[in-house]
């Protein structure tokens, strides 16, 4: 949810006095084509299907269609034509106020969210609009803020904090939203290794209480590392979708949306190695197996 659009946002009602339960929703893309008021046709006849608690990755290079594609999710962007679903609503019938109840989405650009005074108050604007009480605000807040390592800065102006901070800012106000779905385009941007560890927690941390993580990417090592899935796309369309190992060394799409592997991978290609390795961890025990039949 952009802070454009954020006054929108209509409370929805919370009875029972405790933080609501999140329940897994499919994400459903129905041949779904875009173009832009120019006549540029950004997305063309594209199909998925994601479950609850997946985590996807979707790459290639700028001007793929992957922005295009993921903003459909929470209706900044309609499709001209073909359906989107997430859980039972489609989009197209539904405002972008209500969509960020299912959708929580952590732009590229922090600047793009942030908007209050303080970290705290940032993040706690979302779950506030909900419709939870202070108890369930805080509590949510502080979870959120824990998990993205700035405790210490909770206090201060988010624009007093670096950029990757400020986007740890932005990943916790969608954290503490407690959708469904989260979108997180490109997260590691700007992140030295702890922070990248950190998103890569936070990732997990979501998927493993059953909510779905659809990343929009160029750090094919965290894709690699740490997502179940990845979708290549290029001129519009997808070109391949499956397991890491298996998409990473599909060459000719790869080239054609212009993605290298990771490096790991191409390292043990180089070498000769049948293994397909993902991580340092896969490569370390890949090259001591094969010191011990030498």
């Amino acid at each position: 949810m952009s802070r454009a659009d954020a006054e929108g946002v209509a409370p929805v009602a919370n009875t029972a006095g405790a933080d609501p339960v999140i329940v897994g929703m499919e994400v459903l893309i129905e041949d779904v084509r875009f173009s832009y008021p120019s006549g540029v046709e950004a997305v063309k006849g594209v199909s998925l299907s994601i479950r609850p608690g997946e985590r996807v990755a979707i790459v290639g290079q700028n001007g793929a269609g992957k922005t295009t594609l993921v903003r459909q999710l929470n209706g900044i962007f309609r499709p001209t034509s073909g359906r989107v679903q997430v859980g039972d609503w489609i989009t197209s019938e539904h405002t972008i106020a209500e969509l960020a109840t299912r959708v929580g989405y952590v732009f590229q650009n922090p600047d793009e969210q942030l908007f209050a005074r303080t970290v705290r108050a940032d993040v706690e604007f979302g779950p506030r609009n909900l419709g939870l009480d202070s108890a369930q605000v805080a509590r949510r807040a502080e979870t959120a803020i824990e998990a993205v390592g700035l405790s210490g800065v909770a206090d201060l102006h988010p624009h007093h904090l670096s950029l990757s901070e400020r986007k740890r800012v932005a990943l916790a106000g969608v954290v503490a939203m407690g959708t469904p779905v989260v979108v997180l385009d490109e997260p590691t941007t700007g992140q030295d290794a702890a922070g990248v560890d950190m998103i890569a927690q936070v990732v997990a941390a979501l998927t493993d209480a059953g909510r779905t993580v659809i990343a929009i990417t160029h750090d094919m090592e965290f894709c690699a590392e740490h997502f179940d899935r990845v979708i290549v796309m290029a001129g519009g369309q997808v070109l391949v979708d499956g397991h890491p190992r298996d998409v990473f060394v599909r060459d000719a799409e790869l080239d054609a949306a212009a993605v290298e592997p990771p490096q790991l991978t191409r390292l043990a290609r180089a070498l000769g190695w049948d293994d397909q390795p993902l991580s340092a961890e896969e490569f370390v025990g890949a090259f001591a197996r094969r010191g011990a039949h030498s």
